[in-house]
C-alpha cells in the first residue's frame, strides 16, 4: 500500500467524472479513483452527466462511448462546445479497440482512448497527463 500513498498526492481533491451505462464499470472505476484520493461523480449517460457538470465542474470526464439516449460521441461534442467546459479533457472509454472509433473520438474533441476493460495505470495515467502535467 505504501505505492498508493505516493500517488495519493498527486490525485487528491481531483472531479474525475465517469460516465457508464454499466453499473461495474461504473463502479470499478470509482474504487480505483477513490483510492487514488479523487472524488468522483458518476453518470448512467450523457443527459445524466450534462446535469451534473456544472454542479460539479470536474477536471476530467470518462465517457464510454456505447451508451442508450445520448452516446459518448453526442456527449462529448456537447460538452465540448460550451464554451465553460471546451478545456475540459475528455477520455473516451470503449470495449472496441477500432480505428474508425478512436478517429471519430478525435473528430469531437476528446483527448484520449481507453479500451475497456482499463487498469488503475490506465486511469491514472490518463489524469496524469491531461490534468496533472497539462
Amino acid at each position: 500500500m505504501a505505492s498508493d500513498n505516493k500517488i495519493n498526492g498527486d490525485f487528491a481533491g481531483l472531479n474525475v467524472m465517469v460516465i457508464d451505462d454499466s453499473k461495474t464499470i461504473r463502479r470499478t472505476a470509482e474504487t480505483l479513483l477513490k483510492k487514488a484520493g479523487c472524488e468522483v461523480i458518476t453518470a448512467i449517460d450523457g443527459f445524466e452527466a450534462l446535469a451534473k457538470i456544472a454542479d460539479h465542474r470536474p477536471d476530467i470526464i470518462f465517457v464510454d462511448i456505447m451508451m442508450p439516449r445520448l452516446d459518448g460521441y453526442q456527449t462529448c461534442a456537447l460538452i465540448k462546445n460550451n464554451e465553460n467546459y471546451k478545456k475540459t479533457p475528455v477520455i473516451m472509454l470503449s470495449s472496441k479497440d477500432g480505428l474508425f472509433d478512436k478517429a471519430r473520438g478525435r473528430i469531437v474533441g476528446s483527448e484520449q482512448y481507453l479500451t475497456k476493460p482499463f487498469t488503475k495505470h490506465e486511469l491514472l495515467g490518463a489524469i496524469t497527463r491531461h490534468v496533472i502535467e497539462h
